[in-house]
């Protein structure tokens, strides 16, 4: 039997109804309201000029929090500076860096990784989706780098600066999208290189991938006092597919927007999640808003994870700790 089939009924074996159910049960709950302060910590987070990175980067000011974005324009993120300060009385700093590019997600690690600064939350938030292929320098997926390599490079080389802190919280906005890869990651052709080309499958096997990693990293961080979880955000309004042709741009404008839920409500989760006392000690958990969930089945295959980790580590050059 080869190497697919065998994750086929791996897998297959451990879907349950009931799971599913859950799942859209799940869609229809509201977040858990966390009022604690914020003030004088800081959040690290990445796409904070739109979407919900915009309302997560308010959220967070508006309770205390000074900021830190990683964003790709300039021009934006001097405008969401701004904003930010006159409006809360806060700091809010920004990196530019285009996550798409290997380089720059190294470049921007390395600046994170040397703040004299704690960071007390870092959200992993910028994405991408896209109905065509695009190729990275590197030859890579550009969804599958913006998506999870990005958030595995950044963590990767700030284990030991939060190891040392001895408090902060990951949280990566992840998506129930990982259920189109429902059969497992393809690691021979992480890059669709030998498959036909599918974005939605792509985005899949990206969050899944990244859920994949955050099983290696909750290992990573044991005891520390540090944690990482993964959220889905719910169906809310925001900037996912502006990289798609005008054909998705108009239909997400005029019908699919019509059906979705504010925005602010993923922002209140990923406060929660940052900041609510009662996740203190909860690391390496996939939430639905603020509802902790069991994800697709290939999502906790740990094997999987660690071959993962292993291939993560050679794409993006990084030496193995």
């Amino acid at each position: 039997m080869g190497a697919r089939n065998q994750k086929f009924w791996k897998y297959y074996k451990q879907y349950e109804v009931a799971q599913m159910k859950a799942m859209m049960n799940n869609g229809q709950k509201d977040p858990l309201i966390c009022t604690d302060r914020f003030d004088n910590k800081l959040l690290v987070i990445t796409g904070a000029t739109s979407g919900i990175g915009y309302h997560t980067a308010k959220k967070y000011a508006s309770m205390g929090a000074d900021l830190l974005c990683i964003n790709r324009s300039e021009e934006k993120s001097i405008q969401l500076k701004a904003e930010i300060e006159s409006g809360y009385q806060v700091k809010c700093d920004y990196l530019i860096a285009d996550l798409g590019k290997i380089n720059e997600i190294h470049a921007v690690a390395d600046q994170l990784s040397a703040l004299e600064r704690d960071i007390d939350v870092l959200i992993h938030n910028a994405g991408l989706t896209l109905s065509k292929q695009q190729l990275t320098d590197e030859g890579y997926d550009l969804i599958f780098v913006v998506q999870y390599l990005a958030s595995f490079i950044i963590n990767y080389k700030l284990i030991e600066k939060l190891k040392v802190q001895e408090s902060a919280r990951i949280v990566m906005n992840n998506s129930e999208g990982h259920r189109f890869a429902p059969w497992g990651l393809h690691l021979d052709d992480l890059q669709f290189k030998k498959r036909r080309y599918s974005g939605l499958k792509a985005y899949g096997s990206a969050k899944l991938a990244q859920l994949l990693s955050m099983q290696i990293f909750r290992e990573k961080f044991e005891s520390s006092g540090v944690t990482i979880n993964a959220m889905h955000p719910g169906a809310v309004k925001s900037d996912t597919g502006k990289d798609n042709g005008p054909l998705y741009k108009w239909y997400k404008r005029n019908i699919l927007d019509k059906f979705l839920r504010p925005t602010h409500i993923a922002s209140d989760a990923l406060y929660y999640l940052g900041v609510s006392k009662d996740l203190e000690n909860t690391s390496g958990k996939f939430f639905h808003l603020t509802t902790e969930e069991i994800p697709a089945p290939p999502a906790w295959d740990v094997a999987e994870a660690k071959k993962l980790w292993d291939i993560s580590l050679e794409l993006c050059n990084l030496k193995a700790q």
